[in-house]
């Protein structure tokens, strides 16, 4: 694999990273106004956005590795220190240019996560209040089989007390 294979791998991976941003945000939009029938869809499409990016990120440690080796570096070496042992001319730039993108995508990426992990537990959170306020004291049933609440009269308990 050459220097121009490497790029190749990094725009791909860019462009993963900006759709797990939609993706994030459409997750988010849907969290914020409370339409939780769609947010299992929204989470299943960030899984499959995530999965592609494993798979683009083995491929790119393996370019970044072969390259690596051609520059001088150690094959595992952080695509860090490959960009800083880039000889003289333009891959240099383009190879920084790729870095700086992708660690600002996954700045937002992050922030995205956190703010949608507070929504998640919010709702959650209302749901058990919500819960909790619907269960009232439980009923009793009277001979005819009619629900009374229980307050009335003398009950009737088995049992060891």
């Amino acid at each position: 694999m050459s220097v121009n294979d490497l790029s190749a791998v990094l725009w791909r991976e860019r462009e993963l990273l900006e759709l797990l941003t939609f993706k994030l945000e459409e997750e988010q939009l849907l969290l914020a106004a409370g339409r939780s029938r769609w947010v299992s869809h929204a989470s299943r499409e960030v899984e499959q956005v995530l999965e592609r990016l494993r798979s683009t990120g083995l491929e790119r440690a393996a370019s970044s590795a072969e390259v690596a080796e051609e520059w001088g570096v150690a094959a595992d070496a952080p695509l860090r220190d490959v960009v800083a042992a880039a000889p003289s001319g333009p891959w240099g730039e383009i190879l920084a240019a790729h870095l700086t993108a992708m660690v600002e995508l996954t700045t937002h990426i992050g922030a995205l996560r956190d703010e949608n992990d507070r929504f998640l537990r919010a709702a959650a959170h209302a749901t058990e209040e919500t819960l909790a306020g619907t269960v009232g004291s439980p009923a009793t049933y009277d001979a005819s089989g009619a629900s009374g609440s229980g307050s009335d009269g003398a009950r009737l308990f088995e049992g060891n007390l």
